[in-house]
């Protein structure tokens, strides 16, 4: 009787240890975009360098929603640093430079009529969803002022996610450093103003870059 009982209580230790491993790679998946599948420790350690870009481009240029993004963000943090320990990873892993905002950023040149703009002095036709180009930002109504632009792992059509704005909502993020915009619906809920997924992301990004220090966020639709 004492040992049928010893080996019970191992089995359901065993089994509540299972539990919480798959837990955990659950909310990997679901925070990171990342699934035990193929997992190496260079998707982890650049899946953590995109994450901590992040947070240090809010502690940089920090807005009214930075707290509540950072802590979001710190969570997923912790989930790879625990998957990295898992998988052997030793690499050490951290942020890229943040240059701060400038105090007085160059605003965006006014369109020149002249140069192709619509007759009537209207802005034209927003793009529809995924469409880029190099067009300076212009006739949306600006939003989110401040914030920085990253980037969530999604293998779809140009789209972005947001917790600002509710889903079907029409966005056109430009880059100010190369002058390269995109416009995307919002498709999914997240705890920023906008987030990219990787065919919106580069369309605007610039080479080797994870995050978009100067953006202009515009509502178009």
């Amino acid at each position: 009787m004492y040992g049928r009982s010893r080996t019970t209580g191992r089995a359901r230790r065993l089994f509540i240890g299972g539990a919480a491993a798959a837990l955990l790679a659950g909310a990997l998946a679901v925070g990171t975009g990342l699934s035990n599948a193929g997992e190496s420790c260079a998707g982890l350690d650049t899946a953590l360098r995109n994450n901590l870009n992040f947070i240090a481009g809010q502690r940089a240029n920090p807005d009214a929603l930075s707290e509540a993004r950072i802590a979001n963000r710190q969570a997923v943090v912790d989930l790879i640093q625990q998957r990295r320990a898992a998988a052997g990873c030793t690499g050490r892993v951290v942020a890229d430079p943040v240059a701060p905002a400038p105090a007085n950023p160059t605003p965006a040149a006014p369109a020149d009529p002249a140069a192709g703009a619509p007759a009537g002095g209207g802005s034209g036709t927003a793009p529809a969803s995924g469409g880029s180009g190099t067009a300076p930002a212009g006739g949306g109504e600006v939003v989110c002022r401040g914030s920085t632009v990253t980037l969530f792992n999604e293998d779809a059509a140009p789209a972005a996610s947001s917790g600002t704005f509710p889903i079907g909502t029409l966005l056109r993020v430009t880059n100010l450093d190369n002058n390269r915009s995109t416009t995307v619906r919002v498709t999914s809920p997240s705890g920023s103003c906008v987030l990219l997924n990787n065919a919106a992301f580069e369309q605007v990004r610039e080479p080797g870059k994870f995050l978009i220090r100067r953006a202009v966020i515009e509502r178009v639709g």
